[in-house]
């Protein structure tokens, strides 16, 4: 292999391994990560990025906006706000390390919120829950990446919230056991068949009670007949059978 091949294939393998590494690795500053607003979700609902990396908030449906927290970014940080809009996109680099949280305008009452970690984790994001909805934890995020809205990444807590998904499926209230779940529906399928069981029984002695007596009544005449029992107690307990 000549010097120049060499070079050449050493060249390539090199561009290979950078790439394969920047797999994992956080959004670069020269990178445009994008960030879908959808029905009422954020996706990623959580982002991992390096300080001057420029994120594009992109409409996927709907009208939306990505409002920073004024109390909830760094102190040395600007508050962003693309102001509700129903087309196009908005962008805003991050200049200043730490956890941003940010909220939709018209969909913040139903959670639709989401988290950007530039560099490492702070700032008074990380002092308290975020008010509205529910945001993965930022190791998480720095960990992964960046996590998909519904991922069941672990230590992301719940991204639910009432927020609908990419996928429209939803997870309302946390989805287990609710109206709707699956646990509901058995106890409640569970509680019609006792009930059933319970009126079936309960009918099945008003029918059976006149069999009963009827049967009763006969044993009484046999043991009368055999001599069992006497003519005043014979009469004692047909009375009370005929009585019932």
């Amino acid at each position: 292999m000549t010097n120049y091949n060499r070079r050449q294939f050493l060249g390539v393998l090199g561009a290979g391994a950078v790439a394969g590494v920047g797999i994992s690795q956080p959004a670069s500053a020269q990178e445009t990560p994008v960030v879908k607003m959808g029905n009422n979700y954020f996706d990623p609902i959580g982002l991992h990025v390096e300080p001057g990396t420029t994120v594009r908030f992109e409409l996927a449906a709907g009208a939306h906006s990505a409002t920073a927290y004024e109390n909830r970014i760094p102190s040395d940080a600007s508050a962003f706000d693309s102001g509700t809009i129903s087309s196009g996109s908005f962008e805003y680099t991050f200049e200043t390390p730490g956890t941003y949280d940010y909220y939709c305008i018209p969909h913040k009452s139903v959670g639709m919120v989401g988290r950007i970690v530039v560099g490492s984790p702070g700032g008074p994001a990380e002092e308290s829950s975020i008010p509205d909805g529910e945001v993965p934890d930022s190791e998480t995020i720095v960990q992964n990446g960046a996590v998909a809205i519904g991922s069941d990444v672990d230590g992301s807590g719940s991204t639910g919230g009432g927020m609908m998904g990419p996928g429209g499926g939803g997870m309302m209230g946390g989805s287990r056991g609710g109206w709707g779940g699956v646990p509901f529906v058995g106890g409640a399928l569970g509680m019609l068949g006792l009930a059933g069981g319970l009126l079936y029984w309960a009918l099945g002695r008003g029918d059976a009670s006149p069999e009963s007596d009827d049967s009763a009544m006969e044993t009484l005449q046999r043991r009368y007949a055999r001599g069992e029992i006497d003519e005043e107690e014979f009469q004692k307990r047909r009375e009370r059978l005929e009585d019932r």
